[in-house]
């Protein structure tokens, strides 16, 4: 533990560096002097930050930052979370606890820093609800390229796509001459997992389908083309402050949608999409461009008519990630607005 001065009635901003179970403090007064760094086992850090007058609290956002900041502002705290990428600028030299508590003290003081809105506990769980489902696709898929592999060496293949690979695990249950009782008995347990990784995700559906259903700006979010229930309740539960947003080109390149730019001397020199932000976000947009395309007819829909009109010159996932994009702006100017979608030209 170091100490620089142990009057900490001057303390004005107090950054944390968290951790399991060792944490870094780093205060400084008005001036921009440092007031006290000290190392803080987890079960120290309330009565620490208890008995300090009421200041702000600068934090880097990982997994536990918004239940310290809801504990911390119960003590009447001004709590701001910000990016780690944001704050990493602001180490001085080697990487160690105190360095990056110092570098947070810098941060967070900034004018142009951008912070995190702290979020709820309700807010956590409905995003959990995300990011379990989430979890449970991944295993479901890795489960049936498991099953389509072990088929495969004992030559039965089957065409590309989930439904095909269900086709093989209904032929283990059910038994099939060309599945030998030993390679049977083996596969079981994958087709086991796989009926109850259905249900699971059967439930995750209907849990995230009700959170859409309760929530105003989900229902105004699934007016739009391409966006259902689980990317509508997941934009919703994510995005908590639209005005965050200056507009909504800067909502779609904080979803990585928009191109890297290498821009210098006037010249502009855009790349491919930058692909920063929120990748669980992105991807449910870019599947549900997809959609768009999959099912665009020359009608009056507006967002359909363009597509068409670009996959007339453009490749197919060009255009998909430019259907994103607008949808993008579409679903920011929804939650700005508090409109609905009208997809026929005024």
């Amino acid at each position: 533990m170091g100490n620089i001065n142990t009057d900490l009635s001057a303390v004005v901003t107090v950054c944390l560096d968290l951790a399991k179970h060792v944490f870094q403090v780093h205060a400084i007064d008005a001036a921009g002097r440092v007031v006290t760094t000290r190392a803080l086992r987890r079960k120290d850090v309330l009565a620490f930050f208890e008995c300090l007058p009421c200041c702000l609290i600068g934090l880097e956002t990982c997994g536990s930052a918004h239940h310290w900041a809801r504990e911390l502002m119960k003590f009447g705290h001004d709590v701001r979370l910000m990016p780690p990428a944001y704050v990493k600028a602001y180490v001085r030299r080697q990487k160690n606890d105190a360095a990056d508590a110092a570098a947070i003290c810098e941060a967070v003081t900034r004018p142009s820093m951008h912070f995190v809105p702290v979020r709820s506990v309700e807010n956590q769980a409905a995003l959990m609800h995300h990011k379990v489902r989430e979890l449970l696709v991944a295993q479901r898929t890795q489960l049936l390229n498991a099953l389509r592999s072990h088929l495969a060496e004992i030559g039965i293949i089957a065409a590309q796509g989930p439904n095909n690979a269900r086709a093989l695990a209904i032929l283990v249950i059910e038994g099939n001459d060309m599945i030998p009782a030993t390679v049977r008995s083996a596969l079981l347990p994958l087709v086991r997992q796989l009926s109850e990784l259905d249900a699971e995700i059967r439930q995750s559906d209907q849990a995230i389908l009700a959170l859409a259903k309760t929530d105003e700006t989900a229902r105004r979010l699934m007016t739009v083309p391409g966006i259902g229930p689980v990317t509508a309740s997941a934009l919703a539960a994510s995005v908590q402050d639209i005005s965050a947003f200056s507009g909504p080109r800067e909502f779609a390149a904080f979803l990585g949608l928009t191109p890297r730019q290498n821009s210098s001397g006037g010249k502009e020199r855009l790349g491919r999409v930058s692909k920063m932000g929120n990748r669980y976000l992105r991807k449910l947009l870019v599947v549900g461009a997809h959609a768009v395309l999959f099912h665009r007819k020359r009608s009056g829909d507006v967002l359909r008519n363009w597509a068409d009109r670009l996959m007339e010159t453009k490749p197919f996932r060009l255009v998909a990630v430019a259907t994103a994009n607008k949808l993008a702006r579409i679903a920011f100017a929804l939650m700005r607005d508090e409109t609905h979608y009208v997809g026929t030209p005024a």
